[in-house]
């Protein structure tokens, strides 16, 4: 059972640098680690500030969500950069907790990736930070808030802490006429117990997440400005599911999407597919071709997603009339279609990795392992710089699992049992009960954090560190 369908039933290279620019000294401090300002560097204007806030989100009218974002927005700024560019950010917490942001995607040192676990300091309340740091690789990255979250579903990516960060490449080939950024999230969580219902999970089974809002950008389906295009145009999507929790599929009834791009690398063999699926932290760059006249809802294809607000109207030039929906066909997704079957080289080592759930019991929370133990108790993986490596994964819960690795780009190599190459991403999301393999080379020195990007599940001990040594 799709854990949805579950919970229906429960209702540079080595130049970089962090500095310290808050009021007070050593106002920002995390694990006793502090970096100190690169020489020159506090004089300069930033290439963009971020500030960190308390806003209210009108996600329709009379709905109207309290949160916390970037520049009074949710998704925060898009920030567009050049591949290769030097960037420098400032960051600003006007919360009551400490926080920071970290830059998804982006191959950075450690100490400005934004990870309390990798060394990046917290930056504390009424306190600021400056992020430095080369722009790579080119692509969909995106930003967003690296806190805990616990049991405040307040905090961290149940918030409006997250926004674009578009890397472009320093070759674009321009084959399309329109682009639209699309960042899809759930809102107004809430925890249910799996006891209270006679389907589902065992008995025993913890406290899950559930939503009553959901949006494409800033908006629920219905309000807000359609999309508006012209037919024949070639529209290029940049689609990010920015849930803190839950996988969603997507169509816009009798148009195709031509897949472009994984996690913001593209693809080696373009698909034409009726849906996308995106797991929590995934991106999807696709071609649309308008050549279907009409108004049309571009959403989610679970209907009682899209009720909750989960798209947005497209709209043709001239056309009028009420938005349309029709259910797609061929709504199967996998990543082997991207791929191919050459051989991909033999690792120098390879990391067996199974995950496993222990469950919390009513009113708990899950506890979730890697090899039998939860971060922060468990030994980091020993990698060395320039050496390729396999991360054997066997999910054996009946939960899907969004994996993530910092600061690196893997390769698929193998998926639910069949090899395949070439899909290059940073998030794979590796099936209940099913395996997968990915390939890194280890690159880019320093902690590297791995951790699966659901919320309840990261927050409650599923992650481990890359040492290099």
């Amino acid at each position: 059972m799709h854990r949805r369908d579950f919970l229906k039933l429960a209702g540079l290279s080595a130049f970089s640098g962090l500095s310290i620019l808050g009021s007070a000294p050593g106002a920002l401090l995390a694990a006793d680690h502090q970096s100190p300002s690169p020489k020159g560097i506090a004089s300069e204007a930033p290439d963009f500030s971020l500030r960190i806030a308390p806003m209210k989100l009108e996600l329709a009218r009379g709905r109207i969500i309290a949160t916390v974002g970037y520049n009074g927005t949710a998704p925060g700024p898009l920030l567009r950069v050049k591949e290769g560019q030097r960037v420098t950010i400032d960051v600003r917490n006007h919360t009551d907790v400490p926080e920071l942001v970290h830059w998804h995607g982006l191959k950075i040192p450690s100490d400005v990736d934004g990870a309390m676990e990798e060394g990046t300091p917290m930056i504390r309340s009424g306190s600021a930070a400056r992020y430095t740091f080369i722009a790579g690789p080119s692509g969909t990255r995106w930003y967003h808030t690296h806190a805990i979250a616990g049991k405040d579903l307040r905090r961290s990516l149940y918030s409006g802490q997250y926004g674009f960060f578009y890397i472009e490449p320093k070759s674009e080939p321009g084959n399309y006429d329109h682009e639209v950024f699309i960042a899809m999230h759930h809102w107004q969580p809430h925890f249910v117990s799996m006891q209270d219902f006679k389907k589902g999970p065992p008995p025993n089974n913890g406290l899950e997440v559930m939503y009553r809002s959901a949006s494409f950008n800033d908006k629920a389906l219905g309000h807000g400005e359609p999309i508006r295009v012209m037919a024949g145009q070639r529209v290029l999507f940049r689609i990010l599911n920015a849930s803190a929790t839950d996988e969603v599929s997507i169509a816009l009834p009798r148009h195709a999407f031509t897949v472009v791009a994984l996690d913001g690398n593209p693809v080696r063999s373009p698909q034409s597919l009726a849906v996308l699926t995106l797991a929590p932290a995934e991106r999807v760059d696709a071609v649309v071709e308008m050549n279907q006249p009409g108004i049309w809802i571009f959403g989610s294809t679970d209907d009682d997603e899209r009720a909750m607000g989960m798209g947005v109207i497209v709209e043709y030039a001239g056309q009028r009339g009420e938005p349309r929906w029709s259910k797609p066909q061929g709504a199967n997704w996998d990543y082997m279609v991207f791929g191919n079957t050459a051989a991909t080289p033999e690792p120098d080592h390879q990391f067996p990795l199974v995950f496993e759930k222990i469950p919390g019991g009513r009113g708990g929370f899950n506890r979730w392992t890697i090899n039998g133990k939860s971060f922060p108790n468990i030994d980091p993986l020993p990698v060395q710089a320039g050496r390729r490596y396999r991360l054997v994964l066997q999910n054996k819960s009946g939960d899907a699992h969004p994996i993530h690795l910092h600061r690196h780009t893997f390769e698929i190599t193998k998926f639910k049992d069949l090899r395949t190459s070439s899909v290059f991403k940073d998030v794979i999301n590796v099936p209940r009960y099913q395996s997968a393999e990915i390939d890194f080379v280890a690159d880019d020195p320093g902690l590297t954090l791995f951790h699966c990007h659901m919320q309840l599940h990261q927050d409650f001990g599923f992650m481990t560190l890359v040492k290099y040594v």
